[in-house]
């Protein structure tokens, strides 16, 4: 069992002879902002918003713009091309509803995250990509270990590899709350969806 996903990583794409194709799917500018930083030099970025859980449609559309107006505006070495997936709330919802008093990390966010990587793997699959990926290990909020198992998962499934990651070591989650000062990203304390939204606002209470 794999124990540090970041070295992992990092022993991948150190290994390959040449920069290999990732589908990263990315959730905001913020959380973008670190990773992008740290493999944007190490391989051949497409990144794919596809992100069901965020609503309203206008905090969709800010977080969108957000991510846009950062890749104008930080240098990164390449062309980083931007794929937007369908705006699907229905699919989210249609499970996550029931599940409206699960703890975050709990049963209604996995169930997210692996609608979110599985729709991942599909565009990199079509795509031809080498792997897939997610930002999302970057937050200290998300369960890093879930993630990568639900991706070596639907690597299995879907035929492509999987990238693991935990984007938030070596201070990655501190290094994009810097970048997100230093580009005046906007910022949200909650993952997206309506849940976590009003839990945000519970504990902030």
């Amino acid at each position: 069992m794999i124990q540090d996903h970041q070295l992992a990583m990092d022993k991948l794409l150190d290994a390959a002879e040449t920069l290999p194709h990732v589908l990263l799917h990315v959730c905001c500018a913020p959380c973008s902002s670190a990773v992008l930083e740290r493999i944007s030099a190490r391989t051949r970025l497409t990144l794919f918003f596809y992100d069901p859980n965020i609503l309203p449609e206008t905090e969709y559309d800010l977080r969108l713009a957000e991510l846009k107006r950062l890749l104008t505006q930080m240098p990164l070495p390449g062309e980083i091309s931007l794929i937007e997936g369908n705006y699907e709330p229905e699919r989210f919802l249609a499970f996550a509803e029931a599940l409206a008093d699960e703890p975050e990390r709990g049963l209604r966010c996995q169930k997210c995250i692996r609608l979110r990587l599985s729709e991942t793997a599909a565009k990199a699959r079509e795509m031809g990509a080498d792997y897939f990926a997610t930002t999302l290990t970057v937050s200290p909020h998300k369960d890093a270990a879930f993630i990568n198992a639900a991706g070596y998962e639907i690597a299995e499934q879907t035929g492509i590899a999987w990238l693991p990651s935990d984007f938030k070591k070596k201070d990655g989650y501190k290094r994009s709350i810097a970048l997100s000062a230093e580009y005046c990203l906007y910022r949200q304390n909650y993952c997206g969806c309506p849940f976590s939204r009003q839990n945000a606002r519970h504990l902030a209470r």
